[in-house]
C-alpha cells in the first residue's frame, strides 16, 4: 500500500504529511554527502546525524500508542508502521555510511563490529530493526498470529541498545544521549501507568510521570558521568537543579511531560477541543440582527 493511502485505500492528507516529514531529515543529511561526492567530513557528519535520527524516530514510534491514549486520536495508529519502517531506513543509512567511511572493506567492518563493543551493540540493534521491518506487513501478522505481538516487543530492548550505543559513541558530551534516555523512560512510564489502570487523561497521572521522568533523567546523567568519565558528577547534579539555557536534559524531559498535560484537553472529546468547537460554532451561526428603521 502506498504511504499516502489510508487502510480503505483512500488518499490521506495526514499520512502524506507524515511521510514527507519523515523524508526531510534524510534529504538534509544526505545532500552534503552527494554534493561533496562522498568526502570524508560530510560522510562523518551524516553518520552521526543518521544515528541521531534513527533513535529519534524509534522513540516517535513508541510515542504513538500513549499519545493515542492521551488524545484519543485513532488515526495515529495508521502511521505507526510507516514511522517504524522509517527508523529502519535511517539505521540502514547510518550503517551504509559507516561502511563507506571504511572504504566498503567487509573484513575491516566485521572486525570493528566484533572488537568495539559499542559497534557490536549498534549492530545487534540494526539486526533487531531489520526483523521488525521484515515482519511489519499484514501477511506477516497473519502468519505469526499471537506470536507477532510478542516478537514486536523486542522494540523495547532495541531502543535500550540504541540509547546505550548513543552514550558510548558520544564520549564526553552526552546531553543528547541523556535526553533520548529520559524520553525513553517517559514512554515506559506511560505504558506502566496504563498497565496499572491509571488514566493517561488524568492531570495527576501525567504530572507524576513528568516529575519522575525528569528526576530519572537527572539520575541517568549523574550515573553516566560518575561511572564512565572523569568529569565530576556532583557538578552535573547541581547543574540539573538550576534553570539555565540551553536547558539540561532533565528539564527538557520534564517539560515534554508537561506538554502532554497541555495537549490532553485538546484531544478527541477533550474539554479544550469541545470549548473551541462551541466558540467556533457560535461565531459561525451567530444571528445577524438588522438595524431598526
Amino acid at each position: 500500500m502506498y504511504p499516502w493511502l489510508d487502510p480503505s485505500g483512500r488518499f490521506s492528507v495526514f499520512k502524506l504529511t507524515v511521510f514527507v516529514a519523515l523524508l526531510i531529515p534524510g534529504a538534509f543529511l544526505l545532500w552534503p554527502v552527494i554534493l561533496e561526492g562522498g568526502a570524508t567530513i560530510p560522510v562523518k557528519e551524516a553518520i552521526l546525524q543518521s544515528g541521531d535520527w534513527t533513535i529519534r524516530i524509534l522513540l516517535i514510534t513508541l510515542l504513538i500508542t500513549p499519545l493515542r491514549r492521551i488524545t484519543r486520536f485513532s488515526k495515529l495508529v495508521q502511521v505507526r508502521r510507516q514511522v517504524g519502517v522509517s527508523a529502519f531506513c535511517y539505521v540502514i543509512i547510518h550503517f551504509a555510511l559507516y561502511a563507506i567511511s571504511q572504504n566498503l572493506d567487509v573484513v575491516r567492518i566485521a572486525s570493528e563490529i566484533v572488537l568495539r563493543i559499542y559497534l557490536t551493540i549498534g549492530f545487534v540493534a540494526v539486526l533487531g530493526l531489520a526483523v521488525l521491518a521484515a515482519t511489519s506487513t499484514k501477511s506477516a501478522m497473519r502468519k505469526l498470529g499471537a506470536k507477532w505481538t510478542k516478537l514486536h516487543k523486542i522494540v523495547y530492548p532495541i531502543a535500550i541498545l540504541g540509547v546505550v550505543h548513543f552514550f558510548m559513541q558520544s564520549k564526553i558530551d552526552v546531553s543528547e544521549a541523556t535526553l533520548m534516555a529520559g524520553l525513553f523512560v517517559t514512554l515506559m512510564l506511560y505504558r506502566f501507568a496504563h498497565w496499572r489502570g491509571w488514566s493517561l487523561r488524568s492531570v495527576t497521572t501525567l504530572l507524576g510521570i513528568a516529575i519522575v521522568a525528569g528526576l530519572s533523567t537527572a539520575g541517568i546523567e549523574y550515573a553516566w558521568y560518575a561511572l564512565a568519565t572523569g568529569v565530576p558528577a556532583d557538578r552535573v547534579a547541581s547543574a540539573n537543579l538550576e534553570w539555565m539555557w540551553p536547558m539540561r536534559p532533565a528539564w527538557n524531559v520534564f517539560l515534554s511531560g508537561i506538554g502532554m498535560i497541555i495537549v490532553c484537553p485538546f484531544g478527541r472529546d477533550g474539554v479544550g477541543r469541545v470549548l473551541i468547537g462551541n466558540i467556533l460554532t457560535s461565531i459561525r451561526f451567530k444571528p445577524q440582527h438588522s438595524r431598526a428603521e
